[in-house]
């Protein structure tokens, strides 16, 4: 998957800016602030029909304008050639085109345009609460999976009506309906989050040894109730609880993954290097389990590349995802210098975009 050429209008911090870009490498240097990561979030935008950050539609509109545009032209790995617009309004709200074709629901797109990003914002998977393991997981196999995706909403939308029930003292035969929808849900969700946290856990162990050269080993492991009951017998056990606390207190919404460094969690024992290679070798498993089942090779972001991570980690980095594995990759830095330097020493060629304030390409 390649995005060939991208126009953005009024969005965040750019007015009116358009791209071409190379196949390979493409790095977008300068200044903190000017609006390299900006650009990556469009490309996020075309992909995911959101932002890559957990923000609104209405917050990504430049300042004093009333809508945004984001428009790519796409070449598949096929050599077919697709443009998709996403377009938000404060009025109309968002609207998003594929072929001139809008979808009737954005969760159509999911899929067709394989992604994966690497940002300073991952450190919440490690630091942060389980909510953002789950929605790691979510946006990942989502991609992957239409059945996924479509029990997921399923589950979400009866959790949801669930609780609120559970505010107004409901009836058993009331629970029992819900329970049912949840239950269906989950055993899918259950199934899916366990096979790619299996297919993960190898590729994660190659990629850490590659950037830290084996000083270290890593591990990750899923964790769900599901594991010793069915949510049906789970929601059962719990029904008291959940009138205490008037929310649903089991079920896959309260699954975790855990993260570990020579047998340890990864949080209280890894350093931020320690920590940012996991993280790098967690993303760049999940490009290769993009590419093998989308039969596309995903776009790669690597937004701020050097963020708590040396210049060696970074070089082996680039030797990895200049293989033929990989395919376009976007890297934004506020060192054209040391930037360039790391990338001649690994050998890659790149296209260099110098980006100003406002995200002009000068």
């Amino acid at each position: 998957m390649i995005l060939k050429s991208l126009s953005i209008i009024n969005f965040k911090n750019i007015a009116n800016e358009q791209f071409d870009f190379s196949s390979g490498i493409n790095c977008l240097v300068g200044d903190n602030g000017a609006g390299k990561t900006n650009i990556l979030d469009t490309i996020h935008y075309l992909a995911l029909a959101k932002s890559m950050h957990i923000i609104s539609d209405q917050q990504c509109v430049r300042h004093d304008e009333d809508n945004f545009i984001i428009d790519g032209l796409f070449n598949r790995d096929d050599s077919r050639s697709e443009r998709v617009v996403c377009s938000y309004t404060r009025r109309s709200g968002k609207c998003l085109k594929r072929n001139g074709k809008e979808y009737v629901k954005l969760s159509e797109h999911i899929g067709h345009f394989p992604i994966v990003v690497v940002s300073p914002a991952d450190s919440a998977l490690i630091s942060d609460s389980a909510e953002e393991r789950r929605r790691y997981l979510n946006r990942f196999i989502s991609q992957l999976d239409r059945e996924y995706l479509a029990a997921l909403i399923r589950y979400n939308a009866a959790l949801a009506e669930r609780n609120k029930l559970l505010k107004i003292n409901p009836s058993e035969e009331m629970l029992l309906i819900y329970d049912g929808m949840l239950s269906a849900a989950a055993d899918t969700i259950y199934s899916h989050r366990r096979d790619i946290i299996e297919q993960l856990r190898p590729l994660i162990e190659t990629y850490y040894n590659a950037l830290s050269e084996q000083r270290e080993s890593v591990g990750i492991e899923y964790r769900s109730e599901l594991e010793t009951a069915s949510l049906a017998e789970l929601l059962l056990a719990s029904r008291r609880k959940d009138f205490i606390n008037e929310y649903t207190t089991s079920g896959v919404h309260r699954d975790d993954m855990s993260l570990t460094i020579n047998g340890y969690p990864l949080r209280k024992y890894g350093s931020q290097g320690q920590q940012k290679s996991f993280l790098i070798a967690l993303k760049l498993a999940e490009y290769t389990i993009l590419s093998r089942h989308a039969a596309e090779r995903p776009i790669l972001l690597l937004d701020d590349l050097f963020d708590k991570l040396d210049m060696g980690r970074v070089a082996q980095l680039l030797r990895v995802v200049s293989g033929e594995d990989f395919g376009q990759i976007f890297i934004t830095d506020c060192n054209k210098h040391r930037l360039q330097r790391t990338l001649d020493e690994a050998a890659a060629e790149y296209q260099l975009f110098n980006i100003a304030e406002g995200g002009r390409m000068l």
